[in-house]
């Protein structure tokens, strides 16, 4: 952290980082050695809801995989989440969010019809989750060589993301999974009696929910099936290691399956872009055309490692996302960018900012998104989830880790410090060497 603060010269962007970078470290923690074993175990909450959600945990530990082999300690609480995501997963994969407590039932969920098992806060399938899982799985292995979280346990969580997958990709995904809760926000339960709007089987996995927990219109999540199938492949190589050809040819196969079926279904022809990613689609020839500030979305695909930022029909992608013809990119006085429908209409999401920012392979992109963050805090330090464009100060959630994290996360790309990322564009050996000119753009 040091390192990045002595190169930052803005006085707004060196407090707001200070702030945001060690976030989840300083608060949102919780970490013990098991009596039974003594391996280490790890829970991390959100911020301001005390869950753990399996994305928002792996995201909010990503930024500091590059410490680890620098610090046991700081290894040693990101291994204990890893073992704690096995358990949780083996609970249920079709949640999305656990309590501490795996015997406990205290979630304020309780009444949503469908499946509640002990230890979960909220059942929403979301197929980023699982793959958020294998993303910091790989990561982890990647930066340190070592396998202590990769225990029969893991292999059996892999095992089941991989089952779970499969279901979903296939004939009785329908049947599989159902979901309703009584509330009048239309995206927080889902159509057909819990089941969803159908879906051709296609070679693509089915999504309930997206992201941003908010409920999927058609059923094959472009996005998240990419990373999903980013992941597979990237974690493949585990599995070989660890000894398990079999599972690792299905995580492979798989993976190359979903690309596939992306290509044939998942890219559409827009009439001013040309050839750009869908974000939905039903298999049926239906398609929703709109990108979300959720973390994976069409414009942060380079940033999870899903697509190279120069890929053609990305280019296109990226600049429908960040125009008025999508739906949820919004314009104002104060800042410009993605929204959700998550949250009121009209509303920029600063993780969308961010996302803009780590997906670019122009450094003017990067510095931009470095300042603007900073500029839009509303004086807190910190980064909110949502906010008026026009008047920053009304904003959602003053404790939202995971954005906090990737603020941290730009930044150190930013001055040009060696930063771990799976993103194709971008790596630590570039960022050491300062190819890309960004530690150029840090300004006194």
């Amino acid at each position: 952290m040091q390192s990045v603060s002595m190169r930052i010269g803005d006085p707004q962007v060196l407090r707001v980082f200070n702030n945001c970078y060690p976030n989840t470290l300083d608060t949102t923690v919780s970490f013990r050695a098991l009596e039974e074993d003594g391996t280490p175990d790890t829970f991390i909450i959100t911020g301001d809801i005390p869950a753990m959600w399996l994305r928002d945990s792996a995201a909010q530990a990503w930024p500091y995989l590059h410490l680890m082999p620098r610090d046991a300690g700081l290894q040693r609480m990101i291994e204990g989440l890893l073992r704690r995501m096995s358990k949780s997963v083996l609970i249920d994969p079709y949640a999305n969010a656990f309590l501490q407590d795996p015997n406990s039932t205290d979630t304020h969920f309780a009444s949503d019809s469908t499946e509640i098992f002990s230890g979960v806060f909220e059942r929403k399938w979301e197929v980023d989750s699982l793959s958020y899982v294998l993303r910091l799985s790989a990561g982890y292995w990647d930066i340190t060589g070592t396998t202590e979280p990769f225990d029969e346990t893991w292999i059996q969580a892999v095992r089941l993301i991989i089952d779970t997958f499969d279901v979903q990709r296939g004939p009785h995904a329908w049947d599989a999974y159902q979901f309703q809760r009584h509330t009048s926000v239309s995206t927080d339960s889902l159509p057909v009696q819990g089941r969803g709007n159908p879906g051709r089987p296609c070679g693509l996995i089915r999504s309930a929910f997206r992201c941003s927990d908010d409920a999927t219109v058609f059923p094959y999540l472009i996005p998240s099936n990419l990373m999903a199938a980013s992941e597979l492949g990237r974690v493949a190589p585990l599995l070989n290691h660890l000894g398990k050809i079999d599972l690792a040819r299905r995580a492979k196969s798989m993976s190359e399956e979903i690309m596939s079926a992306v290509r044939h279904h998942g890219i559409v022809k827009h009439p001013r872009y040309g050839e750009v990613y869908a974000y939905e689609i039903d298999g049926y020839g239906s398609v929703a055309l709109m990108d979300d500030a959720g973390i994976p979305g069409l414009l942060s695909l380079p940033y999870i490692g899903a697509v190279a930022a120069d890929e053609p029909v990305y280019v296109n992608t990226r600049a429908f996302a960040l125009s008025s013809d999508n739906p949820y990119y919004h314009e104002g006085v104060s800042v410009s960018g993605l929204g959700s429908p998550h949250t009121s209409h009209g509303s920029v999401w600063p993780m969308g900012v961010i996302a803009k920012g780590l997906s670019s392979i122009r450094p003017e992109e990067v510095e931009s998104a470095v300042y603007k963050i900073a500029q839009i805090d509303a004086g807190t330090g910190f980064v909110h989830e949502s906010l008026n464009p026009d008047d920053p100060k009304e904003y959602t959630r003053s404790w939202f880790a995971w954005a906090n994290g990737l603020y941290g996360e730009l930044v150190a790309r930013w001055v040009g410090q060696p930063i771990y990322n799976s993103w194709s564009g971008y790596t630590a050996a570039k960022a050491a060497s300062g190819i890309g000119g960004l530690s150029q753009s840090v300004r006194a």
